[in-house]
């Protein structure tokens, strides 16, 4: 049988192949091929050292705090003040320009310093809205401070333009200030009577010294409408003697004013033990917690003492002499009665 030529061809190919070069071996033998693959090894990840959390926000951290000093305004309050009547345009005449341009930088930062959301947002952050907390012991009467006058009208028939400072003067207060039903509430947690009934003992008790007064502050025009158009409510579940005590205040809060007594936040309800003088001896804000509404009865039976055994003027002079020459800030040890 006869063989094809190419099975020749191949054999003299391979039979005869020159010998390999000298370099080629060289180079094999001290680099070797490098061995390509397409899969990646699978190797144990190494563990990672658990890394720190970031440092909270000042607004997360923050929790509030017993007052350390008395609040309020440092003048005591007239009838009149802070009605709201006085001219929407300020005279600035009589000022030098870099006078005039610090003063409306002034009215700007106060008008732009209320936030309607600010308020809101701050009763998500801070505890339903509070601020600080109540004082333990009410401040000393020589170092407290005054109530702000407010000018609102009340559930009387003729209770138009009243002065909170007429019903102030002369008795014991528990002032519940609040502008929502959401304040309104947490003012309840400190003076409602299934809430608080150890106060409720001493506002009975002494009818003619002790008061209750309620501030609904309403800057909203179509608000205040609704509530004096429901006046007729609130007169039903409010003893006749009451109605006077109960403002609904439409201008003249400020911020200054907020501020002095620690009413930042306009959606929040805060209570104020304010004495025979109208001066700010306790405060609260939003929903009372720990043992805030005894601290409340146990001030207003103090402040009820006092308004009973008035301390001679002589001495209250020599105290305030004291305080105006150790300076106007009072820490919470000296302040406290």
């Amino acid at each position: 049988m006869l063989q094809p030529r190419i099975t020749r061809h191949f054999a003299r190919t391979i039979l005869n192949r020159p010998p390999p070069c000298l370099r080629c071996e060289t180079l094999a033998l001290f680099h070797p091929t490098r061995q390509f693959t397409s899969s990646t090894p699978l190797r144990k990840p190494t563990p990672q050292p658990p890394q720190p959390s970031p440092p909270p926000k000042d607004d997360e951290t923050f929790v509030p705090k017993p007052l350390g000093r008395p609040i309020g305004l440092s003048a005591p309050p007239q009838p009149g003040e802070n009605s709201g009547l006085a001219p929407k345009k300020k005279d600035y005449s009589g000022m030098t320009l870099s006078e005039r341009n610090l003063a409306k930088r002034a009215d700007l930062v106060e008008k732009w310093g209320t936030n309607y959301f600010r308020d809101f947002k701050n009763i998500r952050k801070y505890r339903e809205g509070k601020t600080f907390m109540a004082n333990p012991r009410i401040f000393k009467k020589e170092v407290a401070m005054y109530f702000p006058n407010l000018h609102g009208d009340t559930l009387e028939e003729k209770g138009k333009g009243r002065d909170t400072t007429d019903v102030l003067k002369g008795k014991v207060s528990v002032v519940r200030l609040y502008s929502s039903a959401w304040g309104e509430a947490q003012v309840q947690s400190f003076t409602g009577r299934k809430e608080n009934p150890g106060l409720w003992e001493v506002l009975d008790g002494e009818n003619g010294i002790a008061q209750t007064v309620d501030v609904n502050v309403e800057e909203n025009v179509l608000k205040a409408w609704i509530i004096a158009i429901f006046s007729w409510k609130q007169r039903l579940v409010r003893k006749k003697e009451e109605w006077a005590r109960y403002f609904v205040v439409r201008r003249g809060m400020s911020q200054l004013v907020r501020e002095s007594i620690g009413a930042l936040n306009g959606r929040v309800g805060y209570v104020y033990l304010v004495d025979d003088e109208c001066k700010i001896r306790w405060a609260g804000s939003a929903v009372a917690e720990g043992a805030e509404k005894e601290d409340l009865v146990r001030g207003l039976k103090r402040c009820v003492e006092e308004a009973k055994n008035p301390v001679p003027r002589s001495a209250n002079l020599k105290a305030r002499n004291q305080v105006a020459r150790t300076g106007p800030l009072v820490t919470a040890a000296t302040a406290a009665a």
